[in-house]
């Protein structure tokens, strides 16, 4: 009874449905950029309120146990001096009956920063050390046209000898060596091999172009050679355990001073951390006093130059009258 007749229709609903409504997202949902603005402000807030809060309190680090079991991490760790560093790798391999000819090693923390956003590049460098400590001899290719050279380097332990047609075969690897060595005269024939070799490409910078090659072979047959790694780190052997402690001190310093040569002295040392260890003990870290090389800044120098100048006047003035 309370159901309409078929075809019934409302007065003007007929015309609502002919004509089909438009809503706007705003009208179906009038408190959605409300909700969406509080929501903004609401972390906004959040966010000023975690800038706000002071970061948490970390308890400083004490400086020496007093007990023999202690929690490393509560503790800064000891530095020790380069000698009594040397001594107690010594003595870790006498009371561990390990190999007495072992390797000793460093690893090199770097400050490579610079002004602005600048840095010093990764490098790689050669040195000659005062005390050799392995009888392992560097692999040196001559580049010469020079039959007289050619002979001449043969003479002094070069492994591999040859002009322009070897640049084929270091393009295929099928010749290799650890350094590679040239004449002034071929050079401009060498280019090729330019983004080959890389860093190992001859340049007087590095010693490894000019003409006397009898020095360039001592050097490069004998030299140690290491490289920045991970932009930042330095991973090199120094000594074996069994050399003596100035030995092995003298060439430590030899290699700190010559990777020092890489930053400009008015910058922060490049050397910012230094631990030494052997093969089979644990790192030591060292302190940098008395390794790294003592540089005078300029100001100091002005002055005493300044102080000099004023005091040999005098002399000069009673020796003039």
């Amino acid at each position: 009874v309370l159901a309409p007749r078929c075809g019934w229709v409302l007065p003007g609903l007929e015309q609502r449905l002919a004509v089909p409504a438009i809503v706007s997202p705003a009208t179906a949902r009038p408190y959605a950029a409300a909700a969406k603005t509080a929501n903004k402000d609401a972390k906004r807030s959040r966010q000023e309120k975690v800038k706000e809060k002071p970061p948490p309190r970390r308890r400083p680090l004490m400086s020496k146990p007093v007990d023999d079991v202690y929690l490393t991490w509560l503790y800064k760790r000891p530095s020790y001096e380069l000698e009594q560093a040397v001594g107690m790798l010594k003595k870790f391999q006498q009371l561990d009956f390990t190999y007495p000819k072992q390797f000793v090693y460093i690893n090199v923390s770097l400050d490579m920063a610079l002004q602005k956003k600048k840095k010093v590049d990764p490098f790689s460098s050669s040195v000659a050390l005062p005390h050799r400590f392995t009888d392992e001899v560097n692999k040196v290719l001559v580049f010469t046209e020079n039959e007289q050279e050619a002979e001449i380097a043969r003479e002094h332990g070069a492994a591999i000898v040859g002009g322009v047609e070897l640049i084929k075969w270091i393009l295929e690897d099928e010749i290799q060596a650890d350094f590679y060595v040239a004449v002034p005269a071929i050079i401009p024939k060498l280019i090729p091999l330019r983004n080959k070799l890389k860093r190992k490409y001859p340049s007087t910078r590095k010693n490894s172009l000019g003409s006397d090659i009898p020095k360039m072979l001592q050097f490069f047959r004998e030299c140690h050679e290491y490289t920045v790694e991970d932009e930042n780190i330095i991973k090199t052997r120094i000594a074996r355990l069994d050399m003596p402690t100035e030995h092995i001190i003298a060439n430590l310093k030899t290699i700190i001073h010559d990777i020092c040569t890489f930053k400009p002295s008015n910058y922060d040392p490049i050397v910012r951390r230094l631990v030494i260890r052997s093969a089979t003990s644990e790192g030591l870290l060292l302190n940098l006093d008395g390794i790294l090389p003592q540089v005078q800044k300029a100001e100091e120098k002005e002055e005493k130059s300044a102080v000099d100048e004023d005091q040999q006047k005098p002399v000069q003035e009673s020796v003039s009258t």
